[in-house]
């Protein structure tokens, strides 16, 4: 199949998003990837920039960007394949048609915190945990290699923004590259703060003061009204209703 037009456009915010995700510090090698779903009149599903393998995020330039289909892993732009990571982004998107981009990182708290057997579950301790993740995070175990075989994802991708996968990583979803680079932040500090505060809580031999889970799932549920208000106004202003 004769290569589609490349967006240079869309390969440079790859490449910006890339930088950010290396100053955070969640890039150590070639693995790890973000992806960016782009509409396409012959594609169902649209099409999708993303990085090739054997260079990292850290390296690459706009040169290093390949473009593959949703559903198979053909590539539709460029030489060089992407990693068997990718299988999972893809998976992704072909199942979360409100998802337009995915961002993959190998996080050291996080593959520390759930290694250690402290937590099976990451449990909120700040407000803001799921208000910008509108979503519980799932957690794969670790006998699951989800990137090999994506057919678990099925099973729970459209109840999360984030999965956790037991001494492999993260990946974050976003309706844009900006919200998952945002739910990757939020996140990887919410990790942080669980494993400080269960420090902190043992020194004093007391519990960590986590949130109310009934109030939790109020957060997750009225996400949107809050970090998006006037895209939430909208919303009810075309059902008829009076924004509050």
């Amino acid at each position: 199949m004769r290569s589609l037009q490349f967006d240079v456009a869309v390969a440079e915010q790859l490449v910006r998003y890339a930088r950010m995700v290396v100053a955070r510090g969640y890039v150590h090698n070639s693995l790890g990837n973000i992806a960016i779903r782009v509409p396409h009149r012959d594609f169902e599903h649209g099409i999708v920039y993303t990085k090739h393998a054997e260079v990292s995020l850290e390296e690459m330039t706009v040169d290093n960007v390949v473009i593959t289909d949703v559903p198979t892993p053909r590539l539709l732009h460029g030489t060089v394949p992407t990693s068997v990571g990718h299988n999972l982004n893809r998976e992704i998107l072909r199942l979360r048609s409100d998802i337009h981009a995915v961002i993959h990182a190998h996080h050291d708290e996080t593959i520390a915190l759930f290694a250690s057997g402290l937590v099976k579950e990451l449990r909120p301790l700040s407000l803001e945990f799921p208000y910008v993740m509108a979503k519980p995070p799932y957690v794969v175990p670790s006998h699951l290699d989800v990137e090999n075989d994506v057919g678990p994802i099925a099973g729970f991708i459209l109840g999360t923004n984030s999965i956790l996968m037991e001494n492999h990583g993260v990946t974050t979803l976003g309706r844009t590259v900006s919200e998952a680079f945002h739910r990757l932040n939020t996140l990887a500090s919410e990790v942080r703060r669980v494993i400080l505060a269960e420090q902190l809580a043992a020194l004093r031999g007391h519990d960590v003061h986590y949130l109310a889970p009934d109030a939790v799932d109020w957060m997750y549920r009225y996400a949107e009204s809050v970090i998006y208000p006037s895209r939430d106004d909208a919303r009810r202003a075309e059902g008829g209703e009076r924004p509050a």
